[in-house]
């Protein structure tokens, strides 16, 4: 296992997440794609090495507002990327 392997960004699910949430139908997974890049891209780096460890250490109610801050970046980030794509 590389040390990439051993770490993950705890933002990365919540993220993904935002993005079912307000997926379209018309919506391809290129575009899907560039959202979650320009949406992790605006948020903080979470890093963790396991799952429990970042739950045990997130304050009360933390978790609630980083997945409101992720589906605030995953919004904003599909008005960026509508705006920016090449024909």
């Amino acid at each position: 296992m590389s040390l990439r392997d051993a770490i993950d960004n705890f933002y990365e699910p919540l993220v993904a997440e935002a993005i079912d949430e307000t997926r379209g139908d018309g919506d391809s997974q290129d575009y899907l794609t560039d959202v979650m890049c320009v949406a992790l891209n605006r948020l903080p780096a979470k890093y963790y090495r396991h799952s429990i460890d970042m739950m045990f250490y997130l304050a009360d109610g933390e978790l609630e507002t980083m997945k409101k801050q992720a589906l605030t970046a995953v919004r904003e980030a599909r008005e960026f990327v509508k705006s920016h794509q090449r024909e």
